[in-house]
């Protein structure tokens, strides 16, 4: 109905504003949600992540720490310029299809939009909360890189391949989120099994922006394990 509609939007609204003032009067830069722990909220940030990322801010779902961090880290890199919190969300294995649909439950950034972002109100099957407002998009064709970090304990690996970015080939009305398409340039199946095997994720950031220079002088700026797939 049009007024749960307005009433989620102004409730992602008010989101926004609180977490952005908590943000700031602490000094933070960035900042995790956990779905399984929204105490004293009535919906997941979803719209409200969403604005804060594109005002440069870093995020990291399910309390990813570590992609918070590299997303603010990227951003201030790429002068906030299409780099985006994502996931590898599911593979299209078709022959002359395959490619990683990266989305999220809520929480893309809407720097990347090819497409003007509409919002949306849906029911959210996790977390037992109020159904909330997102942006919904399609994301954008292009190069980009695609980038991790992995905890071993006893060091961090920095992980990232160049990718070949697409707008996604159909709309999707079960998956009512933003979405981007993209391709390993060395192959999905290269790719992912590299991927893989040096420990990395599936919450990364992607960057239309970046190059694979600078992310190779970032990581031996920080003294991190380097995994360069290509």
């Amino acid at each position: 109905s049009p007024e749960k509609f307005e009433s989620s939007v102004r409730y992602q609204l008010r989101e926004y504003l609180g977490i952005k003032k908590f943000l700031d009067d602490k000094g933070y830069t960035a900042f995790t949600t956990n779905f399984e722990d929204l105490k004293g909220l009535k919906q997941l940030p979803g719209l409200a992540a969403q604005l804060l990322m594109r005002d440069g801010y870093g995020f990291g779902a399910e309390g990813d720490w570590k992609t918070a961090a590299l997303t603010r880290l990227l951003k201030i890199m790429a002068h906030n310029d299409r780099t985006v919190f994502m996931e590898d969300y599911t593979l299209d294995l078709r022959k002359g299809h395959e490619a990683i649909l990266g989305a999220h439950m809520l929480e893309v950034d809407p720097t990347i939009a090819s497409d003007k972002p509409r919002v949306e109100v849906h029911p959210l099957d996790i977390g037992g909360k109020d159904d909330p407002a997102r942006l919904v998009f399609t994301g954008a064709d292009g190069d980009g890189i695609d980038c991790t970090v992995a905890d071993f304990r006893d060091g961090f690996r920095f992980i990232s391949y160049p990718v070949d970015c697409r707008k996604a080939e159909a709309e999707t009305p079960h998956l009512p989120v933003a979405k981007q398409l993209w391709t390993p340039k060395v192959g999905l199946k290269k790719g992912a099994t590299e991927w893989i095997h040096a420990g990395g994720g599936h919450h990364t950031v992607l960057s239309f922006r970046i190059t694979e220079e600078q992310i190779h002088d970032l990581g031996t700026m920080l003294g991190m394990n380097l995994v360069e797939i290509c």
